[in-house]
């Protein structure tokens, strides 16, 4: 016979207290409550979807292991959303899913014909409190921070800031709006990729009610655009871009622009536009020098939990310094070979984990190269790879595969769901995060994506 659920959550969480910094503990487990525990289950409630999705994908390793230590017991791990004063009490039905494939996401809510909801959830852990700043992304921090103070008051509009993969341009654009959220700076903050801004352009044009579409770009206090490079360059997106620019100048508005390269080099942008984008402060993010990218490495592990000698992070830090996305990808396999070793982690072990990764260089990859390398590493037709059947062993080709076209190319996660049969961007998402999740729970999958990787770059260096 298990606990109380509420006496059995407490003591879970003044055990997990003591394992993760006091405000991540209190940002991602003072909201939540235990509601239902059996042997096979456990089903904790958080305020809102936004949080059962970083939690599992965060954090539900160190659920289960505290739960584990409490009850001798590994229950699979439901988060669902607190239900809130005048919704339905309808029954909630705590039957297990099929992990292996991601359920269709329900159809947006709109309240009236032509209502778009652009407004994507800022994500608490790009603030800036969280940013590590190093002589290759002073300035730009600076900027930025400067810009969240006093928005639309300052020589830096727009603020455009480039750089490549995995720097932290969307670290930062966030972090701007979440200091004008939490300081009041402005009211109405806007954070949209360049994709979403598209696609609620055209839908508008399409339900021919653009009225919503204006009301919610052009009455924005901070417009902050992340990716401009995956804009679409038709001569109407192009201009609508350009009057929701000069609306929001006009009015002293802030705008913020992310891209992967300078406004001069964007190719197939209006001379007109690339001349708005430079009208005021262009700055980048350089790759991370040594002691930053030990810094960050501390801080990636201590975030989750995880005991990283110094001489370990050097270790990676020295042998990685592309970007900080290949750099947590190192710790995260570090983490899965240790286990699969049963040793801890080590400078030697550190070793043999990179070993194992291919060092030929990538040329260009794109998401069909994958897709065929993909399809013929799992000995299936690439049909079958991008169709619709849910097989277990094509749902873990599938997953795999856009989990590669993610971490090597950087394209948007919708083109990567368009390319697997048109499958929506929240589908590839969960994709990926089921492939994180097994990376780091079952080193035999960690060797079977690594052995996929090296059988892309080999075909492409052939």
């Amino acid at each position: 016979m298990l606990d109380n659920p509420s006496d059995l959550w407490a003591r879970c969480l003044q055990s997990i207290k003591h394992k993760i910094q006091p405000q991540s503990f209190q940002t991602w487990f003072g909201p939540t409550s235990l509601k239902h525990i059996c042997t096979e289950k456990a089903v904790i409630e958080v305020p809102t979807s936004f949080f059962a999705d970083w939690l599992e994908e965060h954090y539900s390793w160190l659920v289960q292991s505290t739960l584990e230590e409490e009850t001798n017991r590994k229950p699979f791990l439901v988060f669902v959303v607190r239900e809130q004063p005048g919704q339905a009490q309808g029954p909630v039905d705590f039957s297990l899913a099929d992990p292996t494939e991601p359920p269709v996401p329900a159809a947006p809510q709109r309240d009236a014909p032509g209502e778009v909801k652009p407004v994507f959830p800022l994500n608490p852990r790009y603030r800036f409190e969280q940013f590590v700043v190093g002589g290759s992304n002073e300035f730009t921090f600076t900027a930025a921070r400067s810009v969240a103070e006093s928005p639309g008051q300052t020589a830096f509009n727009p603020l455009f800031i480039y750089g490549g993969v995995g720097l932290g341009k969307t670290h930062l654009l966030q972090a701007i709006g979440d200091f004008c959220v939490r300081n009041r700076t402005a009211e109405r903050v806007v954070y949209v990729t360049a994709e979403q801004f598209i696609s609620d352009y055209i839908a508008s044009m399409r339900q021919n009610d653009h009225s919503e579409f204006v009301k919610t770009y052009r009455n924005a206090d901070v417009l902050l655009i992340d990716d401009i490079q995956f804009y679409v360059q038709t001569e109407g997106c192009q201009r609508e871009f350009i009057h929701t620019f000069n609306a929001l100048s006009q009015n002293d508005k802030q705008v913020v622009i992310s891209s992967d390269r300078p406004p001069a080099t964007l190719k197939g942008f209006e001379d007109r536009l690339i001349s708005r984008l430079q009208w005021g402060l262009v700055t980048d993010i350089e790759v991370p020098d040594l002691e930053t990218r030990i810094a960050i490495l501390n801080q990636k592990a201590e975030e989750r939990g995880i005991d990283l000698p110094h001489d370990v992070a050097r270790f990676l830090s020295e042998q990685i310094d592309s970007n900080i996305r290949e750099l947590e990808g190192a710790l995260t396999r570090l983490v899965a070979f240790a286990a699969h070793k049963h040793q801890t982690v080590s400078r030697d072990l550190a070793r043999q984990a990179l070993l194992r990764r291919s060092t030929r260089a990538t040329p260009s990859i794109g998401i069909e190269e994958i897709q065929k390398a993909t399809a013929d590493f799992f000995h299936i037709p690439i049909e079958t790879l991008i169709g619709a059947t849910r097989k277990q062993e094509i749902t873990t080709a599938r997953h795999a595969g856009m989990y590669l076209c993610k971490s090597l190319t950087g394209a948007p996660l919708k083109a990567i769901g368009d390319h697997f049969g048109n499958r929506d961007h929240t589908t590839v998402m969960h994709a990926c995060r089921n492939v994180e999740r097994k990376l780091i729970k079952d080193p035999g999958f960690g060797d079977m994506i690594a052995q996929l990787r090296d059988h892309i770059q080999g075909r492409l260096v052939a």
